[in-house]
């Protein structure tokens, strides 16, 4: 089970905010990963503001790039506002990309 989360976790890494150069993950628009039945996955993400030009398309690249793992055949993603995602939720990686 660790192993698959460690892939869904490498899928999303693949995507990034088009306005900054770092990956969601490290932005820390993940906000929970669950793994259900050893198949179906279940994401809580969110997105730097409601009014992101990528509403529509970030989540559903989320979606596609863990659905493209042969161990999962589903996945809920739920796009949640609460918490407000802020510059703490990022990695010191991320950080340090962005000189914060």
């Amino acid at each position: 089970m660790n192993n698959l989360k460690e892939k869904i976790i490498a899928e999303i890494k693949k995507i990034y905010d088009p306005e900054i150069p770092v990956n969601i993950y490290e932005l820390g628009l993940i906000y929970n990963i669950e793994i259900i039945d050893g198949q179906k996955v279940v994401i809580d993400m969110t997105l730097t503001t409601p009014n992101c030009p990528v509403a529509d398309s970030l989540p559903k690249m989320v979606k596609n790039n863990i659905l493209s793992l042969e161990e999962v055949n589903d996945v809920d993603l739920k796009l949640v506002w609460d918490p407000p995602w802020t510059k703490d939720k990022m990695s010191e990686a991320a950080k340090l990309e962005l000189n914060l």
